[in-house]
């Protein structure tokens, strides 16, 4: 028994898969990737990344096959054939995308060099050519030059001619061949199963904390201790995790990438010591700041614990003992923004990467506020901007901060809403009109569920409510317990009739306070600046309703809105909860249909995004998990979903939160 390593290119490799010189024994399992896999690879080999081996078997005792997912008979073999024990997902794709498979339709977008699945919108956009017709060695790419000259490409024909060129040598690109010989089948069968027995797959914060546990002998327990410490101090959510991802942001100057685990195994001790004193010292300015200017004694409050890793590394950092109040100001009017602007929904390393140098910069404040491009406009709040948010969206948060800042208490029980004692109980909210007094045609979930209908205070004061209307309750509690949790005090707000004008009042009310809890913080370079709204996405609505569940065929029907448009679409919700699963557990790009349209569901750094309808929809899979799970717990009947007119959308997408849904 012996195994012999060899190169074939891919050219040969799809040559023999046709001819029946490669074949899959029966252990092998289905082919399971979807387009955008396939297009992701495709890329990868385009741009020259490694692409994996192969592993074969060679033997006189053929086993029992099964068949390849390819397109047409295999031939039949002119030489013993080989058995492929490992790459079966990635050689079937590019067999599938050679040979112009009707689920391989890869395109190619020649100024951008994106690859992706074949859709309306790339049918008619002349810049996407199929990647098989630019591999057929029949293809003139000199005409195929001119055609995209005539679509008005950009670039120049020989630049054109380059990129072309690439793909079509992608046929010669080679894999590495181990090939087993003289096992016999049951041993092989184990081998298999060990190769293709799998986990979850290491992602970039796996990396970096395998690669410092490495490296710097110790560094799990100096991590481990310094977050018991914020445990003890409330800040809980500052954990290893957190701790390693700050580190490997002060040693490396961005966030993590798949890149960063290599450049952290070249540092020398002495940055990983003196980062790791960044951090620490950055972390024992910045909490306290949190706590005396914005009352948030604990960290569980915070929608993305990631947006305090660039404040860490400015505060880190500067070796003066004070932080004058224009620095302190401008840092916490940084972190509001940047949570209300969801600035982390997407692209997180690239953003956090751009966030830390910008507070390196001489002036840090003034360069991370340019980030949010805030030196253009006057950052407010508006009623438009809250109307339909809910508990996931980032104002949620911001109706916390300006509760606190009024010194709110929990109704009819002296206890603050954000108790700093250990093991305090965790921070509750309920509806200040109960969903039982809205069992109305005239109220939908979305309305019940306003965040102008929530209060922050505990399951025992919600127990004393009972279900009950506020103009049942109300007089049990003085106007100052209201006021301190911005209720509208007219009596007439407190009964169903009034309820859509309640909601009116108290989001004005909300408004108020949040831009005065800005203007608290604003720098004073800002001052002149025109008014412009807070958040970009004010004015774009995107409403979720599921009908059914997992197993009875449910589908989610998204409802999007903006300023000149509207559009209506719907999916499998269990295609679209296998997808969020496989992101969130595995890391695995998939797919799912929408509208009649298959699109890729894409893990882009630690962001699940997904193109629904006139939206991109980002989030973290956490974030995606509990909008889903909201549904489930919200879902009508599958009799009642509506007649669909389901068209697939070919304009522009507008970058949206999903925790900015409704």
């Amino acid at each position: 028994m012996h195994v012999d390593r060899i190169e074939r290119s891919i050219g040969k490799l799809i040559e023999e898969i046709s001819n029946g010189e490669i074949l899959l024994p029966e252990i092998q399992r289905e082919y399971v990737w979807k387009p955008t896999q396939v297009a992701k690879l495709m890329d990868s080999i385009y741009r020259g990344y490694p692409f994996g081996s192969l592993l074969f078997w060679e033997t006189d005792e053929a086993p029992e096959t099964r068949d390849m997912f390819i397109s047409g008979p295999e031939a039949a073999p002119t030489k013993p054939p080989l058995f492929l024990l490992d790459g079966q997902q990635r050689l079937t794709s590019l067999h599938r995308v050679f040979t112009d498979h009707p689920e391989a339709q890869v395109v190619f977008h020649v100024e951008n060099q994106k690859f992706q699945n074949q859709s309306a919108a790339t049918r008619r956009d002349p810049k996407w050519v199929k990647v098989s017709k630019v591999l057929d060695q029949k293809t003139s790419i000199m005409r195929l030059t001119q055609q995209l000259l005539d679509a008005k490409s950009a670039l120049p024909d020989h630049e054109i001619e380059e990129r072309l060129g690439r793909i079509k040598e992608l046929r010669n690109r080679r894999f590495v061949m181990e090939v087993l010989k003289g096992f016999p089948y049951e041993e092989v069968a184990e081998i298999f199963v060990r190769v293709n027995s799998g986990g979850r797959r290491l992602g970039t914060l796996d990396l970096a904390m395998a690669t410092l546990s490495t490296r710097w002998k110790g560094v799990l327990a100096e991590l481990q201790s310094e977050s018991e410490y914020w445990l003890r101090h409330g800040y809980g959510h500052i954990d290893v995790n957190f701790l390693s991802r700050a580190l490997a942001g002060v040693v490396l100057g961005r966030g993590l990438s798949v890149w960063s685990h290599s450049k952290l195994r070249q540092t020398n001790d002495t940055d990983l010591e003196r980062g790791w004193e960044v951090v620490k010292h950055g972390l024992r300015r910045l909490v306290p700041l949190l706590q005396s200017e914005l009352k948030l004694t604990r960290s569980d409050p915070l929608p993305s614990m990631i947006v305090l890793i660039p404040l860490v590394v400015l505060l880190g950092e500067r070796r003066d003992d004070t932080i004058d109040p224009e620095t302190s100001n401008g840092i916490i009017y940084w972190l509001l923004l940047a949570t209300i602007r969801t600035r982390y929904s997407g692209s997180t390393d690239t953003r956090l990467s751009q966030d830390i140098r910008a507070a390196r910069q001489e002036d840090p404040v003034r360069s991370l506020l340019e980030g949010l491009n805030v030196e253009s406009s006057r950052a407010e709040v508006t009623e438009r901007a809250l109307r339909g948010r809910t508990k996931e969206s980032p104002y949620f948060f911001l109706s916390l901060l300006v509760a606190l800042a009024r010194d709110a208490h929990d109704w009819w029980h002296d206890a603050g809403i954000l108790p700093d004692v250990e093991h305090a109980p965790r921070l509750e909210h309920h509806h200040v009109h109960p969903p039982s007094t809205l069992d109305d045609a005239r109220f939908d979930k979305a309305m019940i569920n306003d965040l102008a209908n929530l209060v922050f205070i505990s399951g025992q004061a919600n127990k004393k409510i009972n279900g009950r209307s506020p103009a049942e309750y109300f007089p049990d509690l003085s106007e100052e317990d209201l006021r301190a949790h911005l209720v509208p005090l007219d009596e007439p707000l407190r009964t169903p009739d009034g309820y859509q004008r309640f909601l009116n009042a108290r989001r004005a009310l909300l408004v108020d306070a949040m831009n005065s809890l800005l203007d608290r913080f604003r720098p004073s370079f800002l001052d002149e600046l025109s008014t412009e709204g807070a958040d970009p996405s004010a004015g774009l609505s995107l409403d979720l309703a599921l009908y059914g569940g997992m197993r009875d065929g449910g589908r989610i029907v998204f409802t999007a809105s903006g300023e000149g448009f509207a559009w209506v679409g719907s999916a499998s919700m269990a295609e679209l909860d296998n997808a969020i699963e496989s992101a969130r557990v595995s890391g695995i790009d998939s797919d799912v249909t929408i509208a009649d349209e298959s699109v890729p569901v894409e893990m882009i750094e630690d962001s699940l995004q997904i193109s629904i309808g006139p939206f991109l929809v980002t989030g973290t899979p956490e974030e995606w998990r509990a909008v889903f799970d909201r549904e489930l717990d919200t879902s009508q009947p599958l009799s009642l979903l509506p007649p669909i007119d389901a068209k697939q959308w070919d304009g522009k997408l507008i970058r949206f939160a999903i925790t900015s849904t409704d």
